[in-house]
């Protein structure tokens, strides 16, 4: 698909249907119910796969007041990813049927391909974080380093002290090496973002799952459109996407940008989508987020941040140490 084809397909449409409130909004005893809990047992429910979207939101709403335990700005919680010889990307056969299976979302034939060929990757074990990188971790790094740009999701500029523990986005991928490089410096520790092979690897585990959750797309398990928010939602709060290694929102919420720029996989065609036709090159971006429909979501997907509202992106962090304590 070239530049002057996108603005008839449902993929770059920007206004989605209104969010039910219903859906979203905690009934009135429940909110009273909630703020009556502490931080822990608020952190626990924002991740409990058993409780009602409304009620996960709404605790997490709580947490972004009062704190959120889950957070640590120096001390990234972390998931662990084993090494080994793992396969990235896909087999060339299956692109018609992925193309077949989201074409009702406006996905052409040229954005699977990037996906090809599938191929062998030797990963050393790694670290990647268990949530994207959030607003109130941001505004900790800015604060400290004077930075000027905000991320353009905050409106004017300011901090939404009110989703201090959503994740960060509308940043450069230039901002969020930064922000790596930051926390490398003051915590003496080696963190990056991941590179591309190891944020699928970390997505899709050694099952290859299409999802992070499984193989079949689920709207439940993802801050897509099909969810029906529409908007960015605190970290974990779609516990019923949880990666195979322990990692929340790799599927949904905001797209997170990789260590990598767009490059052909070794024997796989170069594609020159409107990514390429309008920046040249670009850095890939993964998982999917609450704008975008439910095809980003997938583990082997490759995307980027086209200009404009439509992709809001953030990041998540990695490193090839292990944390200390």
């Amino acid at each position: 698909m070239k530049l002057a084809d996108v603005a008839d397909s449902p993929h770059f449409r920007e206004h989605a249907a209104l969010a039910r409130t219903a859906d979203v909004r905690a009934s009135a005893p429940a909110a009273r119910r909630l703020a009556a809990l502490g931080p822990a047992a608020l952190a626990a429910l924002v991740e409990d796969p058993a409780a009602p979207l409304a009620e996960r939101l709404a605790a997490g709403g709580i947490l972004a007041l009062t704190g959120d335990p889950r957070i640590d700005t120096l001390r990234p919680a972390v998931c662990a990813v084993p090494g080994g010889t793992v396969e990235i990307g896909l087999a060339p056969e299956r692109v018609g049927a992925t193309v077949e299976a989201w074409e009702h979302v406006g996905v052409v034939r040229s954005w699977i391909d990037k996906e090809t060929p599938a191929h062998t990757v030797r990963l050393a074990g790694f670290w990647i974080a268990r949530h994207p990188v959030t607003n109130g971790e941001y505004r900790d790094f800015l604060e400290d380093t004077g930075r000027e740009g905000r991320p353009s999701t905050w409106y004017l500029g300011a901090y939404p002290y009110d989703r201090g523990n959503h994740p960060v986005a509308g940043v450069g991928p230039e901002d969020a090496d930064a922000y790596a490089a930051w926390l490398a410096e003051r915590t003496g520790h080696p963190w990056r973002l991941p590179t591309e092979a190891e944020w699928e690897h970390a997505a899709k585990g050694t099952d290859g799952r299409e999802f992070p959750w499984g193989d079949t797309f689920d709207a439940r398990a993802a801050n897509t459109r099909e969810a029906g928010v529409h908007t960015t939602t605190p970290v974990g709060a779609f516990p019923a996407g949880r990666s195979p290694y322990g990692a929340y929102d790799m599927g949904g919420n905001v797209e997170e940008f990789v260590a990598d720029a767009y490059a052909p996989y070794p024997g796989g065609p170069r594609v020159a989508d409107h990514l390429v036709e309008t920046m040249g090159e670009y850095r890939i971006a993964r998982g999917g987020s609450f704008s975008r429909f439910g095809d980003l979501t997938r583990t082997r997907r490759r995307h980027g941040a086209f200009p404009g509202p439509l992709y809001p992106v953030g990041f998540r962090l990695a490193t090839g140490e292990r944390p200390r304590s």
